[in-house]
């Protein structure tokens, strides 16, 4: 049945059935089989998602197709994200390394990014930023990118994830202005100030831990939950982040599906939730004087945590 697939639209199309086929789930990157067929085909012969049209009746070589046959079928088999089988991935119309070191990137942020962060920064000075859980470094990665007078530093407490970060920092030859920190949150970078704080920290819930599918089991977990409800990391960063922030300094924080049980335990927090081109996505914007003046609220919320020690 194979030998009849011949351009890369032939295989991108069998991609999509094989994947719609096997039932597969979609959520690091994309959300349909086309676009995750058309992310698997073009990495696997090297080229870039925004080829034009025409090159859709190119012919693959012989080992062209044995690699993309190879990598469509380890796709339905292994459920390995498929950032991960090409080890590379898009995030905020640039290209990253990938793989298991950290989870594959997919926030919102990206769109803040390319916007602007419109209409959060306007009117501000902004030159030290914090990218807080960096991860693959994406996000801090992508604002050094569009903003090139920002200095950006990611922290991150797990090695191998900073070993990747690294590497993209050196794959967009920023190493300059960006800097790789380990780090659990703030505790390495005391002393520094920032007008900017962005995270996207673990906020998965164990029991949606439990219920994810396959291919989320492929990401560390490291990266994914934080206790009972998914709000122990994000909750230490509200009680830390004034004292790293710049007196008219921000806060951005993606907590996802956690954002109704987070608005439910600080309901006294102004929290200011983004509404994305595809609707709400669980980010929320602070500014550093709502986090002094609600800081006893939040504090004694951390307290009552199993892991309150590591927060006081």
């Amino acid at each position: 049945m194979t030998a009849e697939l011949v351009s890369l639209i032939d295989f991108i199309r069998y991609g999509a059935s094989r994947f719609s086929a096997a039932n597969l789930s979609f959520g690091h990157s994309h959300d349909n089989p086309i676009d995750e067929a058309s992310h698997l085909v073009l990495s696997g012969v090297h080229l870039p998602p925004d080829i034009p049209p025409a090159y859709g009746a190119s012919r693959l070589t012989a080992e062209e197709r044995e690699k993309v046959l190879t990598l469509i079928e380890r796709r339905v088999v292994e459920r390995l994200p498929v950032a991960y089988l090409v080890g590379e991935t898009w995030f905020a119309g640039l290209k990253f390394k990938s793989d298991g070191r950290a989870l594959v990137p997919r926030s919102p942020l990206a769109e803040l990014i390319e916007s602007g962060f419109s209409p959060w920064l306007e009117g501000r000075h902004v030159q030290h930023v914090l990218d807080v859980c960096a991860g693959s470094g994406c996000i801090g990665i992508a604002m050094a990118q569009y903003y090139p007078h920002w200095q950006v530093d990611l922290v991150d407490i797990s090695d191998a994830a900073l070993d990747l970060a690294r590497e993209n920092i050196a794959l967009h030859q920023l190493g300059d202005r960006v800097e790789a920190v380990k780090s659990d949150l703030f505790e390495a970078v005391r002393g520094r100030s920032y007008e900017l704080i962005v995270s996207n920290p673990p906020y998965v819930t164990e029991d949606e831990y439990a219920a994810l599918p396959e291919e989320y089991r492929h990401e560390p977990k490291l990266g994914l939950t934080a206790g009972e409800d998914g709000l122990d990391s994000c909750l230490r960063i509200l009680d830390e982040a004034a004292d790293m922030l710049a007196d008219d300094g921000l806060l951005i924080v993606e907590v996802g599906e956690s954002e109704r049980a987070l608005s439910t335990l600080l309901p006294e927090v102004p929290f200011v939730w983004i509404e994305f081109k595809v609707g709400p996505m669980g980010v929320f914007v602070l500014e550093r004087r709502a986090l002094v003046a609600h800081h006893a609220a939040i504090h004694v919320q951390v307290a009552r945590r199993p892991s309150a020690d590591a927060a006081n």
